[in-house]
């Protein structure tokens, strides 16, 4: 008689889903990142319209929240897909694979910028990914060089003499945040290293390099807002004197209330996100469970909804919502990898 030890663990994921499926859901379940939320949920929306099944139920978990949530198992009871503000990590990748989530199809779906912003009833800012870094990391250069100091700025014009003498109070995202994780990487790194002998330590001691650059104060120059980007919004309209970080849809959605600071002499616009040449910019995705595809219904449609010119073209519905597009041959590159179902090899994640 066949011993259950050497039945595969795939075929023990399949049944799971088999025996969960009848009497499961017979929607999408969609976690993640709180900036490609309100992607999503359009399309949920448009798709729900157009195909006559159940809208897909969209959820704010955070880029982190969702992962986790997405690599701990296949069925029905686990999400089918997870949003995210950067890409997966290596370890997120690993765990998927040790929880027998096996397979898993990454959809790049265009760029966003991170913003720091204030209430329009303020003076507009003007600051440098080194004002961002001296500002809001743990650490900071002391007076001699080679020499770290807990971060002692209270005030702008105590990191910058052209900012003004106002207290530093930057209301931001978690560490469950994808936008936490980029803009760590983007804006704090990115002034860190216009240090000559911190951007050095990164060939030295890699490791203590990347604990300096990205990690952030905890006396309260700092707070964490939760995933609801809107109520930092709510928290800057109170606090005239506060900034807020948050993706460039927001922004975008709230021009009547807040307005992003130039980062470099660089304004956050649909444009300049798209070129580049603002620096603080990054890829936004989603991941896919490939074993739920034709057990969950509407997985499939709903990818097709999603990759199609009509919603993430030039001048689709996400555009006006505030995504920037992938370039056209990128997009229809991404688009077929998507179609046909292709899964990561794992070498894709961030190490």
């Amino acid at each position: 008689m066949t011993q259950l030890k050497f039945i595969p663990a795939i075929v023990f994921a399949m049944a799971s889903i088999s025996a969960t499926s009848s009497m499961a859901r017979e929607s999408i379940e969609v976690v993640g990142s709180s900036t490609v939320y309100p992607f999503s949920t359009v399309v949920a929306e448009r798709y729900g319209r157009a195909s006559g099944k159940l809208t897909p139920k969209i959820e704010s978990t955070g880029s982190g929240g969702g992962m986790k949530l997405f690599c701990s198992g296949v069925g029905t009871n686990y999400p089918d897909i997870t949003n995210s503000s950067r890409r997966m990590k290596s370890s997120e990748f690993k765990k998927c694979q040790t929880n027998g989530v096996r397979e898993v199809i990454e959809v790049q779906v265009g760029y966003d910028g991170i913003v720091i912003a204030n209430s329009v009833e303020s003076a507009p800012v003007e600051l440098s990914r080194k004002d961002i870094f001296l500002a809001l990391a743990a650490q900071v250069p002391g007076a001699a060089e080679g020499e770290l100091i807990d971060n002692p700025y209270t005030t702008w014009n105590q990191v910058n003499s052209a900012l003004p003498d106002t207290a530093i109070e930057v209301l931001g995202p978690p560490p469950t945040s994808g936008t936490r994780d980029a803009f760590a990487e983007l804006a704090l790194e990115g002034g860190c290293k216009k240090f000559a002998w911190i951007k050095a330590m990164k060939k030295t001691d890699k490791s203590a390099y990347k604990a300096l650059c990205h990690t952030i104060r905890e006396d309260g120059a700092y707070i964490e807002a939760g995933e609801n980007d809107n109520l930092i919004v709510q928290k800057l309209q109170a606090n005239p004197a506060a900034l807020g970080i948050f993706g460039f849809s927001f922004l975008d959605q709230n021009a009547d209330k807040v307005q992003g600071a130039n980062i470099e002499s660089v304004e956050p616009t649909f444009e300049s996100i798209a070129d580049k040449s603002y620096p603080i910019s990054r890829p936004l995705y989603f991941y896919v469970k490939k074993a739920h595809v034709g057990v969950v219904p509407g997985i499939e449609g709903y990818l097709n909804e999603f990759t199609s010119e009509r919603a993430w073209g030039e001048d689709g519905y996400l555009a006006e919502k505030g995504m920037i597009p992938l370039p056209l041959e990128e997009r229809r590159a991404m688009a077929k990898s998507t179609r046909s179902l292709t899964p990561m090899t794992g070498n894709e994640a961030l190490k």
